[in-house]
């Protein structure tokens, strides 16, 4: 009966300095995949395919929005310029993703069924409505032709437009990419806000000075959503936002930051009195647009490639439990 006392009791301290934090006797095991190699498989998208894809779809669902207001704000110049280069946009980025897939006839294919759970699917069926609904916009504002059936199309566009902007995010956080996944519910708001800042460049580069008003609010707004969003991105990431810091994600990013923010304040105090500084601004705001998608990609690649960014944070998450089991 002692010996049984005893035991039990030795079991006790063992829990007591488990929960104190103190080492255990036997070492955790650490983990180590074969011969360092990943454990999935990084994207096998081209960077400038997707990364401009991603970019592209951004600023022609985020200017459709941008062209509505101003058609309904009588900014006529702005508007029509802003249909035109989201037509342009839509049309580039549909080109993008056609050269990724490497075989065009795939594009038609994915139009076969529509499957509400996967983005990719939903992602087409977005493009086929939103396209044409672009370019019927843009074709009346140029020509001055049939307005009504031009009023309408530009609704469709700016109801389309932001899942348009957004659903790339979607795709990305979609896959197992630690990077992409683990932030799965800030990147669409990450990516909804560099569309913003990219498509208010846009209007800031081609309207006139005299409509820049909503372009430069906008261009602000989408400055300080896109900090909120990548900083919270990195703190629900943990040790996996060390691909958003380091390496050439980590540059690009830093980069996107200087000229988002740089753009927003050029374009806010001096876009309505110089033709010159609204340009700039604008071109500003479209390159950190950019880097900020080419960035995010990068960072998804590097998180595949590490099998650290896999393993570190699903030992992480499965640590109570395994606590609580002893």
């Amino acid at each position: 009966m002692s010996h049984s006392t005893d035991r039990s009791g030795q079991r006790t301290d063992r829990r007591r300095r488990n929960r104190r934090g103190e080492q255990l006797m036997v070492p955790r095991a650490e983990f180590e995949s074969y011969y360092g190699r990943p454990i999935i498989k990084a994207p096998s998208w081209s960077a400038q395919d997707i990364a401009g894809y991603f970019f592209l779809g951004g600023l022609a669902g985020a200017g459709s929005v941008l062209a509505a207001g101003a058609q309904l704000t009588g900014r006529t110049a702005t508007a029509t310029a802003m249909k035109v280069s989201s037509l342009a946009a839509v049309s580039l980025s549909a080109a993008a993703l056609v050269h990724d897939l490497g075989v065009p006839r795939r594009f038609p294919n994915m139009l076969r069924v529509l499957k509400p759970t996967s983005p990719m699917s939903v992602g087409s069926w977005l493009l086929a409505g939103y396209g044409p609904a672009a370019g019927a916009a843009a074709v009346t504002a140029v020509t001055g032709r049939l307005p009504r059936a031009g009023a309408t199309a530009t609704g469709a566009a700016a109801l389309l437009g932001p899942a348009v902007a957004s659903y790339t995010a979607v795709l990305a956080a979609d896959t197992a990419v630690p990077a992409w996944h683990g932030a799965h519910r800030e990147l669409p708001y990450l990516f909804v806000a560099s569309a913003t800042a990219a498509a208010s460049g846009m209007a800031l580069l081609l309207g006139p000075v005299s409509e820049s008003a909503p372009a430069r609010c906008a261009a602000v707004l989408a400055a300080g959503a896109d900090e909120v969003a990548t900083r919270k991105a990195e703190r629900r990431l943990g040790m996996v936002a060390e691909t958003y810091r380091q390496g050439r994600a980590g540059t690009l990013l830093r980069t996107a930051r200087l000229l988002t923010a740089a753009g927003a304040a050029t374009g806010l105090l001096l876009g309505h009195r110089s033709r010159p500084a609204a340009a700039v601004a604008g071109l500003a705001l479209l390159a950190g647009s950019a880097c900020t998608r080419f960035g995010v990609f990068a960072a998804g690649v590097a998180s595949a490639e590490d099998p650290k960014y896999t393993v570190a944070p699903q030992r992480a998450a499965a640590a109570p439990a395994g606590e609580d089991g002893n």
